[in-house]
């Protein structure tokens, strides 16, 4: 599986974004698709996921009520809108795909996904 990420740049606070993530390969088989981000000197962290199906999502607290993800299986592509983007949003937003639920990682851990894509940057002013 390959996933290209697009859509990220630089919008004031209070502004919106909507990133995409096209899976191309083996995506008939995938079970998960998440979004991460990843701020200088900190870690990655989880910020929403869906089932490949559709029928499940899940937010981070910090992301809840502002960001919704979504997904069209026509066109291979995972879609994170933003909305009421804040400065400490800023980061590099990666998707994953988690070819099947793992039973030692949680879905919101990085260690659970098998694909990623190359990251696209989001910088939010104040």
């Amino acid at each position: 599986v390959q996933l290209q990420a697009s859509g990220g740049g630089l919008v004031q606070a209070g502004g919106s974004l909507r990133l995409s993530c096209l899976a191309s390969g083996r995506t008939f088989s995938s079970y998960r698709m998440g979004w991460f981000r990843q701020a200088p000197g900190k870690e990655r962290e989880f910020v929403t996921a869906i089932t490949w199906s559709g029928s499940s999502t899940s937010y981070a607290d910090s992301v809840k009520g502002r960001f919704t993800i979504s997904r069209d299986s026509a066109k291979n592509t995972v879609y994170l809108q933003m909305n009421s983007l804040k400065p400490e949003d800023t980061a590099v937003y990666y998707c994953a795909n988690q070819w099947a639920p793992s039973s030692r990682y949680s879905y919101t851990k990085a260690e659970a996904y098998n694909y990623w894509g190359q990251g696209t940057q989001v910088t939010v002013s104040s």
